[in-house]
């Protein structure tokens, strides 16, 4: 890649997710694509979902951090296909959600073989599978409420999608 797109990449790439500010928007894996044409740079996000309310936000965000980078002249776009995927998280990204105090969603990435299904969320806050969900909906759209049964401590579930 060369140095003026890569510079704009880490611009783009160290934005916060407003909704989750732990993740960038790389970790998060809503960043696409980023690519520079005739002075212009042009950012390319997929939304976690299509009615997210954050998007506006995350644009704007990007926007503001590539031009702060040298770039005055940046686009945003918005892009459904392909659709993004809890599987889109980073490991660094699953990492961060896990100290943050969020469950991260199970990995359904397998090479092959059969899908693990998962019955149960580890909580992040003592480790324990013997947790219960309290709710589908949480904090955000994209996160489901959970309780810990051993340390009796609710938390947020990453919701797989």
């Amino acid at each position: 890649m060369a140095p003026r797109v890569e510079a704009a990449r880490r611009a783009a790439a160290s934005v916060l997710d407003p909704e989750v500010p732990v993740l960038t928007l790389e970790d998060l894996g809503v960043l696409r694509d980023v690519t520079l044409q005739g002075g212009r740079v042009t950012v390319t996000l997929t939304p976690t979902y299509s009615g997210c309310p954050a998007m506006e936000v995350m644009e704007r965000d990007v926007a503001e951090a590539v031009r702060d980078a040298g770039f005055p002249d940046v686009a945003v776009r918005r892009v459904l296909a392909p659709t993004w995927s809890s599987d889109d998280i980073t490991d660094e990204g699953r990492r961060k959600l896990e100290e943050y105090g969020i469950a991260p969603p199970p990995d359904r990435r397998p090479d092959s073989g059969p899908v693990l299904l998962a019955l149960s969320v580890r909580c992040p806050q003592c480790g324990s599978t013997d947790t219960e969900e309290l709710s589908r909906f949480g904090s955000t759209s994209c996160k489901a409420l959970w309780r810990c049964r051993s340390c009796t401590e609710p938390f947020d579930h990453f919701k797989s999608l």
